[in-house]
């Protein structure tokens, strides 16, 4: 009896190893072919081009910066011509360009990152909860840590739909996915984990116009769009001749939804204005500060420091996702996926002033899957995005090494267990 424990012990710690060695390996990337040769960004944006054309069924826009300087771009479409101006509708990566509105209200002092949220809100509350919403804080609410479990996920509102009001959407949003609650509510301690949270988001939109007495648009446009010079850029009421088409999977002409959740999920951006954002993340060639006047570099450099962690991980800072560690910091970003197949992402190494947008109607994961392979091209690190795409492919090998660790345990139990026999 005591050999078969040992057995069974062996096995399960040979079995733990295992699933380590493949989680470990996938993250850095050891058996994974680089796209590009390390360091030629035309390369990868010769591979990026490539998929596009091989994979998508609607627009796509495509800019590859390098040293500061956009070294390539690329635009294809099934319908209307699009260029660098055309305006996308970019799904979640609108709450990074909202962190930086939120963000300009803190070095206003306006409001504190660590207070209680509802200290600045005036059309609504939280409702009870068994948690401390006093400890939802403007924090905790762009790290998704606030201890929101709406899950929230948006599907939008159809042509002819009148959208909801802020507060009647946080009280219960009517266009929230299948699989998300859609009720913004207090559902786990506040700082104990990381939990993404479209509400928080709406939140901070109800924030900025409880604080501003301005509406979300208006005072978006006013502190940071059009500062960083992203005059197109507007979460409501774009310029519909500049509109990119949309596409579902299969190629055909998709409906155009709207949304009450602006901040989270409304923002219409083209690669020419998100190139200026990304621009803003460093310091420019003629001495530009980094944050461009919109905020200061310090309040830039906190946004990127690690706020949430996920299996140890630091995954998210002030409203940007850190995608893999650099020398000198993180690849940060966001991407965004709206209902039926927007995708996008916007992502850069601020110390390099490298980095890569793309938008685009007619897949769910095209732009997200490009984004992550060049920043596993870039860092050499694969991104959790990336891991999560790939997470039954990496299952499968688990689970098959996990098989061959029992059947040679097996095997082993066996023949000592005629052994045994043998001795008797």
């Amino acid at each position: 009896m005591g050999r078969l424990l040992r057995i069974f012990l062996i096995t399960v710690l040979a079995i733990a190893t295992w699933s380590v060695f493949v989680a470990v390996g996938t993250r850095e990337g050891w058996w994974r072919p680089l796209p590009a040769p390390s360091g030629d960004a035309r390369a990868f944006f010769a591979y990026a081009k490539n998929r596009i054309g091989r994979t998508l069924n609607g627009d796509a826009a495509l800019t590859v910066i390098q040293g500061g300087r956009v070294i390539g771009e690329y635009f294809v479409s099934r319908g209307r011509p699009i260029d660098r101006d055309s305006l996308f509708q970019v799904a979640s990566l609108s709450k990074w360009i909202t962190a930086w509105g939120v963000m300009t209200l803190v070095e206003q002092h306006r409001i504190d990152l660590d207070a209680p949220v509802e200290r600045y809100l005036k059309r609504w509350k939280l409702p009870p909860s068994s948690f401390d919403n006093k400890a939802v804080t403007v924090r905790r609410l762009l790290s998704h840590t606030a201890g929101l479990t709406d899950g929230l996920g948006f599907r939008g509102f159809p042509p002819g739909v009148a959208t909801q009001t802020l507060p009647q959407a946080l009280t219960r949003a009517a266009d929230h996915m299948e699989f998300a609650s859609g009720i913004v509510r207090v559902g786990m301690q506040p700082g104990s984990a990381w939990r993404y949270s479209g509400g928080g988001y709406m939140l901070l939109q109800l924030l900025i116009e409880d604080v501003t007495g301005e509406s979300f648009n208006h005072y978006m446009r006013r502190a940071v769009l059009l500062p960083l010079g992203m005059k197109a850029s507007t979460y409501v009421d774009p310029d519909p001749g500049r509109v990119a088409d949309f596409f579902d999977e299969n190629g055909a002409h998709a409906i155009h939804y709207k949304f009450t959740a602006l901040a989270a999920a409304s923002l219409y951006t083209s690669t020419a204005d998100l190139t200026r954002f990304l621009e803003a993340q460093t310091s420019g060639p003629h001495g530009e500060p980094i944050g461009r006047g919109v905020l200061s570099p310090a309040t830039v450099l906190l946004m990127r420091r690690p706020q949430a962690f996920l299996y140890w991980i630091p995954v998210w800072g002030l409203g940007t996702v850190l995608y893999a560690p650099t020398s000198d910091g993180f690849v940060v970003g966001h991407d965004g996926e709206n209902f039926p197949a927007i995708n996008t992402t916007a992502r850069t190494d601020p110390a390099m002033g490298d980095g890569i947008i793309m938008l685009d109607t007619g897949s769910a994961t095209l732009a997200s899957s490009i984004g992550g392979e060049w920043t596993y091209w870039h860092t050499g690190v694969v991104d959790l995005a990336l891991m999560i795409f790939e997470a039954q492919r990496t299952i499968l090998i688990i689970a098959i090494g996990a098989a061959v660790i029992v059947l040679v345990a097996g095997a082993v139990a066996w023949r000592g267990r005629g052994r045994t026999r043998a001795d008797a």
